[in-house]
């Protein structure tokens, strides 16, 4: 697309221009003999430490995206120079590498803000004029007002960088905003929508309709090809799309998803099942010779029966497992009924150990087994399989991934009993959640909330 070709340059032009005023500004101190007390090796070795530390702190408060309001982008610039002397002042202060004196540094921060600032507002008054006069701007419409077309729609008047000026939608649709009705110029016609483009002048046509429509879809290629109009088509999927789903390329082959799926890829699977075995490694030889042989004292002295429990669990693709468990109830025959508040059969121990979560210690074992993962959805039990995949939507997405001693939904608040299907519902909006947006970083997050909850307590855990 023009404006990300755009964009991309403008961004890579930003980033340059701003080195080499940094650069400037330490040019001029120098020249004009402010209060030095730099060696020559040290000036370029710290010239590049304030440059690559300006970069760091640029792409953290988003000074280079091109499509920012000036104000906002203003706010952003201010915000990015504090972040930089604080830790410009953090890098001066416990290194010793530096002895700048306080008027060299002040010369360099008013004079770098006066020439990047100074830039910024600059490009912006340009692009506005750009945009005012309608300088290299190519007239598009889009051929359908569903969620793809106002999508393309936001992009094109919302950029003001992308180049374009926006002439309507073609639609029937009556369903969506005020906003979006006035812009449809014609109804889904042809001979409409050729008419208008060669009486407008329309330099793009964008097709945003779902693929259904293949008949008009051929028929406006053709036209377009003939009348030396560019063509794209920016399928709509929303009834088939997820809205968390991506498209990719497979050898040029666009693919959809219904949803996102980090832990398809192959990389970050075997990455999260690397931090798995050495979690639950670690767990194991460090703490568990300390505290299972109290817990299981005990366990035996509290009442009768094994220290151990195992129950069949369903798993990933519903690959039934010996989930382990420490035993927290009189040994009975009603191992599928789910433990309620103030349950009869749970042991004065056994309450304890569901409150802290430490009856599912020896689930690390089940992680070494590679029938668990330290985090994932909780795997319930059976007679809950069969009874809410009939009854909740996305509640077999759940799994399409590894259970886990730990979820997103447990550290959220969403444990105890689960009889009101909405709260079972809530679970597992939660659960597909944290399946859509897993990354290492969230697992180490949902691992110290959940010490954080053993620590303070959970009045829903019993």
């Amino acid at each position: 697309m023009k404006g990300q070709y755009y964009s991309r340059f403008i961004k890579v032009m930003i980033f340059i221009i701003d080195f080499f005023f940094i650069y400037l500004a330490f040019l001029i101190t120098e020249k004009f003999g402010v209060v030095n007390t730099l060696s020559n090796q040290q000036f370029t070795s710290f010239f590049l430490t304030f440059g690559l530390i300006w970069i760091i702190a640029g792409f953290f408060n988003k000074i280079y995206r091109v499509d920012t309001a000036l104000t906002q982008s203003i706010i952003n610039l201010f915000g990015t120079f504090l972040l930089h002397l604080i830790i410009i002042e953090i890098l001066i202060k416990t290194s010793g590498l530096y002895l700048v004196s306080f008027e060299f540094l002040a010369s360099i921060y008013a004079l770098a803000i006066f020439f990047i600032v100074g830039t910024r507002i600059f490009y912006k008054l340009i692009a506005k004029y750009y945009q005012f006069t309608g300088f290299d701007q190519r007239k598009v419409v889009i051929i359908g007002a569903g969620s793809a077309g106002v999508a393309l729609y936001k992009h094109f008047t919302g950029n003001e960088t992308a180049g374009y000026h926006f002439a309507g939608f073609f639609d029937e649709i009556t369903n969506q905003t005020q906003e979006v009705q006035e812009k449809i110029v014609g109804p889904l016609s042809a001979k409409s929508i050729k008419n208008y483009c060669i009486s407008q002048g329309i330099g793009e046509i964008y097709f945003a309709l779902p693929p259904s429509h293949i008949t008009l879809l051929h028929d406006l290629s053709q036209f377009a090809d003939e009348q030396f109009i560019y063509f794209r088509v920016a399928p709509d999927f929303s009834e088939l799309r997820h809205e968390s789903g991506n498209i990719f390329l497979i050898n040029s082959v666009p693919v959809l998803t219904t949803r996102k799926e980090p832990l398809g890829i192959s990389l970050n699977a075997n990455l999260k099942r690397a931090f798995d075995i050495l979690f639950s490694l670690t767990v194991i030889l460090l703490l568990f010779p300390i505290i299972l042989p109290i817990i299981a004292i005990a366990i035996r002295l509290d009442s009768p029966g094994p220290i151990f429990f195992k129950q069949l669990r369903p798993g990933k693709k519903n690959k039934l497992f010996d989930c382990y468990k420490l035993r927290t109830m009189l040994v009975n025959n009603n191992t599928e009924l789910q433990a309620s508040k103030n349950d009869s059969r749970i042991t004065k121990v056994g309450r304890f150990l569901r409150k802290t979560n430490m009856d599912e210690l020896p689930q690390f074992f089940n992680v070494l087994l590679g029938n668990m993962s330290v985090v994932g959805p909780r795997p319930n039990m059976i007679s809950q399989l069969e009874e809410y995949s009939k009854t909740i939507n996305n509640y077999r997405v759940r799994h399409f991934v590894t259970p886990g001693i730990t979820g997103y939904a447990q550290v959220n608040g969403c444990r105890g009993e689960t009889r009101d299907a909405g709260l079972m519902e809530k679970r597992v909006k939660y659960d597909v959640q944290y399946i859509e947006n897993w990354s290492l970083s969230l697992d180490m997050k949902i691992i110290f909330l959940t010490v954080w909850n053993m620590v303070k307590g959970e009045k829903n855990a019993y």
